[in-house]
């Protein structure tokens, strides 16, 4: 094999690890039959959400997730696959159902690995990106940590009112 070909692989491979190793959610998905249109508003809608979408070679994937030592990964790599990096755990899942409901067999969820050490198929993707964001569960936490302090505010008041 021709030495720039390796060594051109071999930065393919150390990019693959090093955006696996930044990202907290790796998911595959088929995209056969999308459009250049369709590709590019699915791709805006990820970048909205910390996510991006790459497409490499399968055997470059597998080398990758050889080396990240992901345990059933390479059950996902058949056919033309998209590899979609995301920061938050449900950012890409959540685009990515929500797109694969709109484009039909043209997008096909295959599954992901969360967190750099759980596998999961495409309905633990579902059931993941319906989860609420960091900033949703931030608000409910808020909320109940502030809730029996406005009771007791409300009991006080009521107090001084019948008086």
């Amino acid at each position: 094999m021709n030495k720039d070909v390796l060594l051109a692989k071999q930065e393919a491979v150390k990019e693959i690890v090093s955006k696996a190793q930044a990202s907290n959610a790796i998911i595959v998905a088929e995209y056969r039959g999308l459009t250049v249109a369709q590709i590019q508003e699915l791709r805006r809608a990820l970048r909205a959400e910390n996510a991006s979408m790459f497409v490499y070679k399968n055997s470059l994937v597998e080398r990758a997730s050889d080396e990240l030592g992901y345990q059933g990964f390479n059950d996902l790599l058949a056919g033309p696959n998209a590899f979609f990096f995301s920061e938050t755990v449900n950012g890409a899942a959540k685009v990515l159902v929500k797109y694969a409901k709109r484009y039909g067999d043209s997008l096909n969820v295959k599954g992901g690995y969360f967190e750099g050490r759980q596998l999961a198929d495409k309905a633990k993707v579902v059931e993941i990106s319906k989860l609420p964001g960091k900033d949703g569960v931030m608000s409910m936490l808020l909320s109940c940590l502030q809730a029996p302090v406005r009771q007791f505010a409300c009991a006080i008041k009521a107090v001084a009112d019948a008086k």
